[in-house]
């Protein structure tokens, strides 16, 4: 078992914030003028992606180290993280379908429900801001 690399974990969670806070004006947009606006939608797909991906990478980071086989796929290493109580079991249930919100960003780009992805900016919020807590708490003990 090797000890987890904090400044890793950290840069990531700064990716994390940083797109949280980025995605604060959109939250409380109306469907219709967000689906209007082609850089907001753009911009929010991408920011959503990388918020996901930053936890998948920390997760990763932190199942390796502690001597674990990482999960096949990204839902996966949210469910781990909770069974190796690297963060709350709760959450992990929580946020593990963001993966697949990830998949659909990256690979049905050309089929996304616009509202759903609005929709998602207010569940990222919340979920991931307990996400950096329940992270910052683990890797400073």
């Amino acid at each position: 078992m090797n000890p987890v690399e904090k400044g890793i974990v950290r840069r990531k969670l700064t990716v994390i914030v940083e797109n949280l806070k980025a995605l604060e004006p959109i939250k409380d947009m109306t469907g219709d003028k967000y689906i209007q606006d082609l850089y907001k939608r753009k911009a929010t797909e991408r920011l959503l992606q990388e918020i996901i991906e930053a936890a998948v990478d920390i997760n990763t980071h932190i199942i390796v180290q502690a001597g674990h086989t990482v999960p096949d796929d990204y839902y996966g290493t949210f469910i781990k993280a909770g069974e190796l109580k690297i963060i709350s079991t709760d959450l992990a249930e929580k946020l593990a379908p963001s993966a697949g919100l990830r998949n659909r960003l990256v690979h049905e780009y050309d089929l996304i429900d616009h509202s759903l992805v609005l929709e998602a900016v207010r569940m990222v919020e919340e979920f991931y801001s307990e996400y950096v807590k329940e992270i910052e708490d683990y890797i400073s003990k």
